[in-house]
């Protein structure tokens, strides 16, 4: 059974009974599988699209006369990997350049070991990227250049952090856009590879080098700011100076390298719902992006690299690539950067990344081996991939759910925007993992039908800054049969940051805010209205439950009339100590904490930050609100459902000749901090399907089994068992 006292069928059937929502088999199967092409897209050149494996080989400066070069192409054989990201230049030159003070390797000699391993890239038919790292330089380049040096706010030049002997270089002045543009001309001339890949090359926060004090004050009249607080008004100026500086520098460094091979691209490391430069911007200009997220650490599940993946085809859509760019080592602060993590932890974060839809590309420092334990690994996971490419080529994901991200409401937050944005997303990603639910993520600013008009449900985290035409789309979403949950703040903020008088969509909410605002909430709690509501799909998995622990900040809501249900109230904070004063002072109010309206679609508001807490607490009490509160905000059958034991991230994909289900075990002891050391199988599973492409199908492959399994068909509805998962498993079916 799924991880809930009630399966999304019962539920479906309960709200149906209480005359909440149609009956289980109303909605046509066609309807639960909306047009998986996604919106037009330029043409992406082959050499981007082609790799189902990357590899990168990231040079240290001692390389040439270590590292056997003849090794790594022959494991880029074995691996079957059919791209290759290769150190270039920047920090260190790998070649024989002829440019000032672009640093050669001390120890390359004669030698040309970039150019060794292009050649032998080449030979195997593999795309080629040349990677430059522009962040830091050396003592020669300060002396001569100290303009190209960036400076702190007292006017000093920022030695490196961990290098003694270099300095950290000012990524929106000349070294960037002269210097580093020279760099990678010579590059593409003399190698001519696909494209360059950019690693930290968009700055260390403000520098005040006199490049930035005159650029800066020449766009935006304004002196550098003193302060990162992302409310002052000279910060947000510099911030969106920064984004557009940066957006200049990629036209630059694409305009030079495409005059020498049209079909490249520069590739800078960067995207994702906290990245400072704006995603789809920088998507629009380029063929793929990495997601440079090696690894995990700390509190940290193995799916983040899957909601990752969300997030870049979120704004890259479905004909550019996104890269799951995953390391070996142990991924922490203390950088670790010659380490091997376990065999187990390398493989799941890799193969959450290959079920959400990423491209692998394997990444490893130092092309001298000190320990080989993980070669084997990566091999596997590659052949495994290259075995069964059929499937997971051109695959397009099925998901009738998405959560809204927003990078105007996390540079609004600034060094909050982790607590107050990410963690809110977090929260309903793992709701919607428990609950095996697929989903996908999209960027706030590409809420118009193409995008969004294939989904049932859109989840709006505590998006709190949104535009008035964004408020716009969101509302002709709802007026064409789409459904809403949203939480706390969202629509509070104006894009220019300003704090609205009240909510943007306080009408499709139907609440208006009273201008106060509560936080924290000590030993609050949200009383479940029982007698009023005996039958509510709102309490499955709840029915013995009085009340339950409420968040910890909300907003201060009236309505606009009254609501038809009301499930849950709240009771307000009390004291917890001394403890003989822990009780309630007000036992119970009519003031609500799920605002539920269904004006064409439905809308949930849930005033409170519901999903933040979830996700700093895990409490399954808050899970079953926020799974029940979606199920009735979908209010159809799903295209896919899977039951039985442990905690699985299903992903449920098509692409021109199949149809296949992820299966990506997370049950496991490790699995909110890993390494994990093994992998712990679970049992049999279910998994049912309401596609009519299936009609005519009498079997399906499990793609780890090895196994062929009869399906077992019921109309439109067809159900394949699969008797037990250890890492992985891939349902498939030819169509």
């Amino acid at each position: 059974m799924t991880p809930s006292s009630l399966t999304r069928r019962e539920f479906l059937q309960s709200t149906a009974v209480a005359g909440s929502g149609a009956a289980l088999m109303a909605v046509a199967p066609s309807a639960l599988w909306p047009d998986a092409v996604s919106p037009a897209q330029p043409e992406v050149p082959a050499w981007a699209t082609k790799p189902m494996r990357w590899f990168q080989l990231t040079l240290v400066e001692n390389d040439p006369i270590y590292y056997d070069p003849h090794f790594w192409l022959d494991y880029f054989q074995r691996t079957r990997s059919e791209g290759a990201c290769i150190s270039g230049g920047g920090c260190v030159a790998y070649y024989p350049t002829q440019i000032p003070f672009h640093h050669r390797s001390t120890w390359l000699g004669s030698r040309d070991c970039l150019g060794d391993l292009v050649t032998g890239c080449r030979k195997l038919g593999m795309s080629v990227l040349i990677r430059t790292d522009p962040h830091a330089t050396w003592d020669d380049t300060k002396a001569a250049h100290p303009d190209w040096i960036a400076v702190d706010a007292e006017g000093h030049p920022r030695p490196h952090w961990a290098a003694p002997n270099m300095w950290l270089t000012c990524a929106y002045g000349p070294y960037n856009f002269e210097f580093m543009t020279a760099v990678h001309k010579e590059i593409m001339t003399r190698y001519r590879p696909d494209g360059l890949f950019h690693n930290r090359w968009d700055g260390e926060g403000i520098c005040y080098c006199v490049h930035c004090i005159e650029n800066f004050r020449a766009a935006a009249g304004l002196d550098l700011p003193r302060t990162t607080n992302p409310q002052d008004a000279t910060y947000r100026a510099w911030s969106a100076w920064r984004r557009q500086r940066l957006m200049s520098l990629v036209d630059l460094w694409n305009a030079t390298i495409r005059a020498i091979n049209p079909e490249s691209s520069t590739i800078p490391n960067s995207g994702g719902a906290l990245a400072n430069v704006d995603s789809i911007d920088l998507g629009s200009r380029v063929p793929l992006l990495a997601a440079d997220r090696q690894g995990r650490s700390g509190l940290a599940t193995p799916w983040f690299i899957g909601k990752t993946a969300r997030e870049y085809r979120g704004f890259l859509g479905g004909a550019k690539p996104g890269i799951g760019l995953f390391g070996v080592g142990v991924e922490d602060r203390h950088r670790w950067k010659d380490s091997v993590t376990s065999n187990a932890e390398i493989r799941i974060w890799a193969l959450e990344a290959i079920a959400n839809g990423m491209v692998p590309w394997c990444c490893k420092f130092s092309g001298t081996l000190h320990d080989e334990r993980w070669l084997k690994e990566v091999e596997d996971i590659y052949l495994w991939t290259e075995k069964h490419r059929k499937y997971l080529a051109q695959r397009q994901p099925i998901a009738r759910v998405a959560i809204v991200y927003s990078q105007q409401t996390a540079w609004n937050f600034g060094a909050d925007a982790h607590a107050q944005v990410e963690d809110c997303a977090l929260g309903w990603c793992q709701a919607l993992i428990e609950s095996r639910i697929p989903f996908e993520m999209i960027h706030d600013r590409l809420l118009d039908p193409a995008h969004i008009s294939r989904y049932k449900a859109l989840i709006l985290p505590n998006i709190a800054v949104l535009s008035d035409a964004q408020c716009d789309q969101l509302r002709a979403f709802v007026a064409a049969g789409g459904s809403l949950i949203a939480t706390h703040q969202t629509s509070l903020y104006d894009p220019s940051g300003a704090l609205r008088k009240n909510l943007a969509l306080a009408d499709l909410f139907g609440v208006d805010w009273t201008g106060k605002s509560e936080a924290p909430m000590q030993n609050s709690y949200i009383r479940l209205e029982h007698e009023a509501l005996p039958h509510s799909p709102f309490f499955a998995g709840l029915e013995d439950a009085p009340r339950v622990i409420n968040g910890v900040s909300r907003l201060e809501v009236t309505p606009r009339a009254p609501f038809a249900e009301t499930p849950f109230t709240l009771i307000p904070s009390y004291p917890d100590l001394p403890m003989e004063e822990v009780y309630p002072r007000v036992p119970r109010t009519d003031i609500s904490c799920l605002y539920l309206r269904q004006p064409a679609g439905r809308v949930a508001y849930f005033p409170f930050d519901i999903d933040r807490t979830f996700w700093e607490v895990l409490s399954p009490d808050h899970l079953k609100m926020m799974r029940n509160t979606l199920l009735w905000a979908i209010n159809e059958p799903a295209p896919v459902e899977v039951e039985g034991p442990g905690l699985l991230d299903v992903n449920l994909w098509r692409n021109p000749s199949s149809i296949t289900v992820s299966l990506v075990n997370l049950t496991n002891a490790m699995t909110m901090k890993g390494p994990v050391r093994g992998f712990s199988p679970i049992g049999a599973q279910t998994v049912r399907l309401r596609l009519p492409e299936l009609a005519q199908a009498r079997e399906a492959r499990l793609l780890v089994a090895g196994q062929t399994v009869l399906i077992d068909r019921s109309g439109a509805t067809v159900n394949i068992g699969v008797s037990s998962i250890l890492d992985h498993e891939v349902v498939a079916i030819d169509i």
